[in-house]
């Protein structure tokens, strides 16, 4: 009798796609340096505490040692000694905003013989620019880019012109009231200007309801119960830093239907786009208004994932010579 045949070998299970880590130039790979923050920051020290695997951390849950925390960040590895927020407003992360400075760095770079470009010809657009102003600071600092930031917040734009200025960075970055809510580049960027880039942070939720539910899921993640949090959950943020009407597929939506008649004046318009199911609509509408070339960058940090969308309207030729153009 022959010997029954034999079960075939367990397959190795498929391998995931490895997560986005921060990107190589980011100056925040690896844990928080406390000591040195601290010495940078001596007010971040009442902050610090130990952590359970006996390191140090601060508590992410209070929004004062997110505050300090950023502070001490931005004073230590970008020179930004004059940094504060008022309570309430969107207090983001630094290393997260510095990983989206660092991809459209690259892709300006991928255009300029794989090296990123720096100086003052570079010119960025930043919509929703905030009150923290991280974009601006960062972009400049990093690469010395030049910023103009736009806000439908007023008050936003007091805060991040007292930040600007007291850092001595008013020739670098001009701050612009958006007087329209339901508009994005209309009324802000004018007809005679040129821009490399354009980025945002859109309003992430389509309610208060829906702000509310995600900074309780937030909340819950830090181990803490959602029915007694502060109002003002760690990263914080104004109503309509986090939400408008049909949320991030909307706003960005209506950010493509604009670019469409300024495709001239900008080489890459993006956006970071916070949730995957937001991409197909937004896909099509790019094809839609006729965008020629449109990438998505994965970019992650710990276990959050993220990714921005950029989209042009001029071909590989006619970026180069609007480059040439620019730099005349």
């Amino acid at each position: 009798m022959p010997p029954p045949p034999k079960a075939p070998a367990p397959r190795a299970p498929a391998a995931r796609p490895a997560a986005p880590t921060l990107h190589p130039r980011n100056r925040h790979t690896g844990r928080y340096d406390f000591a040195r923050l601290t010495a940078a920051l001596p007010a971040l020290a009442r902050f610090v505490r130990p952590a359970p695997d006996g390191d140090a951390t601060i508590d992410f849950g209070d929004p004062d040692a997110v505050r300090a925390l950023n502070r001490a960040l931005l004073a230590a590895d970008y020179g930004i000694a004059h940094w504060d927020l008022p309570p309430g407003y969107l207090c983001p992360p630094v290393p997260g905003r510095a990983d989206y400075v660092h991809a459209l760095a690259d892709l300006l770079a991928a255009s300029n013989g794989g090296v990123a470009p720096r100086g003052a010809a570079v010119r960025v657009l930043d919509v929703g620019v905030g009150a923290n102003a991280i974009y601006p600071l960062v972009g400049h600092r990093e690469y010395g880019w030049r910023f103009v930031g736009t806000d439908i917040d007023a008050a936003a734009l007091r805060v991040a012109d007292a930040i600007v200025r007291a850092n001595g960075l008013a020739a670098a970055i001009e701050l612009r009231h958006q007087p329209r809510r339901d508009a994005v580049f209309a009324g802000v960027l004018h007809a005679d200007e040129r821009f490399d880039l354009t980025l945002c942070n859109p309003p992430f939720h389509a309610s208060a309801r829906a702000a509310a539910e995600g900074t309780e899921r937030k909340w819950r993640n830090l181990g803490r119960d959602a029915s007694t949090r502060a109002p003002a959950l760690n990263f914080g943020g104004q109503s309509n830093e986090l939400w408008c009407p049909g949320g991030e597929a909307a706003f960005v939506g209506r950010m493509i239907d604009e670019s469409a008649s300024r495709g001239a004046q900008v080489r890459w318009f993006t956006s970071l786009v916070s949730k995957a199911q937001s991409l197909p609509p937004l896909r099509r509408r790019l094809q839609a208004v006729g965008a020629i070339e449109v990438h998505e960058v994965a970019m992650g940090q710990g276990n959050k994932r993220s990714r921005f969308l950029a989209w042009s309207f001029l071909d590989a030729a006619q970026r180069a010579a609007w480059r040439a153009l620019r730099d005349r």
